[in-house]
């Protein structure tokens, strides 16, 4: 019956949802993140997509981007997640600690570059 469900929620706004997201997650673990953030992307975008598994995509997005060394587009993702009055306050906690640990490697590198 399992099976069942996962080949039935493919079809539904929320399954096609989810296979994106997990697609992008592949591409991350394999340290494509630019084909990480194109899948996140198409998942924030689309029209159907639930809130859960936006916020999921753009937290997820944040990171890629933050892997990219993209610090003011990660910055800007996690800004999204926190300002959203209908997400769970767990993911607007992780989106908090994560942007701390940003803006703590922003200011390592600020002072590296100004010794240099």
């Amino acid at each position: 019956m399992p099976l069942f469900r996962r080949i039935l929620g493919l079809f539904t706004a929320r399954g096609k949802s989810l296979a994106r997201y997990r697609a992008g997650m592949e591409k991350a673990k394999a340290k494509d993140y630019q084909g990480a953030i194109a899948d996140y992307t198409a998942v924030i975008d689309a029209a159907n997509t639930p809130a859960d598994v936006q916020a999921m995509a753009t937290y997820n997005r944040a990171l890629a981007y933050s892997a990219l060394h993209e610090e003011a587009l990660a910055e800007e993702d996690l800004s999204t997640i926190l300002n959203r009055p209908d997400l769970p306050e767990d993911i607007k906690v992780a989106a908090q600690q994560r942007r701390e640990r940003l803006l703590r490697r922003k200011r390592r590198e600020g002072v590296r570059d100004e010794t240099m």
